[in-house]
């Protein structure tokens, strides 16, 4: 652990920059560099997490209408790929729209990329859904490295938050230490979880 001490601040995230939007996997450019994708279901604020991550404030585009990003979004800071996946999920959106964010999320995994850590996101106030759970096994079953961000954490108390986080693990079978208590609003997990990215993509 000593060798990764201060290895969180390897990436200077105030430089992250947008790069490019594909609603295609066929049209993904190769994978150069350690990528982290981000994914969740619609509404579970990871355009926040993505801006708070990043110290900036729309850097990520938060969209008025949940379930309405078609696209897969890549950023890059300090030669690290920072992947936002449509989200999940949303029940508004009809089911060949939601066949096709799936296509979109699965196709971007089963791609030969690299496939360094990926960032499950979960809405702390709510037991993890069926597509969580999914989800989670999916990434499990790719043999994808994977953490999980519990999201929008300053809506709970700081006990809550954390019976909360405990209640997560022992449902997805994780080590606590791979469960990141989160909040976009007021930077709590950022720490935590720019570590994880740092230990993933050194």
């Amino acid at each position: 652990m000593g060798e990764h001490a201060g290895s969180q601040e390897r990436i200077d995230y105030r430089r992250a920059a947008f790069v490019a939007a594909y609603s295609n996997t066929r049209a993904l450019p190769p994978s150069t560099m350690p990528e982290v994708a981000f994914l969740g279901r619609s509404n579970v604020g990871k355009s926040s997490l993505l801006n708070a991550l990043f110290s900036r404030k729309s850097l990520a585009r938060v969209s008025a209408t949940p379930g309405k990003t078609a696209s897969i979004n890549f950023y890059e800071a300090d030669g690290v790929a920072f992947v936002d996946l449509p989200g999940y999920g949303f029940a508004k959106v009809s089911n060949a729209e939601r066949a096709a964010y799936a296509a979109l999320i699965s196709g971007y995994f089963e791609d030969e990329r690299s496939h360094n850590l990926a960032v499950q996101l979960i809405d702390i106030r709510h037991d993890p859904t069926p597509l969580d759970l999914e989800s989670v096994e999916a990434l499990r079953d790719l043999g994808i490295p994977f953490v999980v961000a519990l999201t929008k954490a300053d809506k709970l108390s700081r006990s809550k938050a954390f019976a909360a986080r405990t209640r997560d693990a022992r449902l997805l079978e994780l080590a606590p230490e791979r469960v990141i208590v989160t909040s976009a609003e007021k930077g709590d997990g950022m720490r935590e979880l720019r570590r994880a990215i740092a230990e993933a993509t050194t």
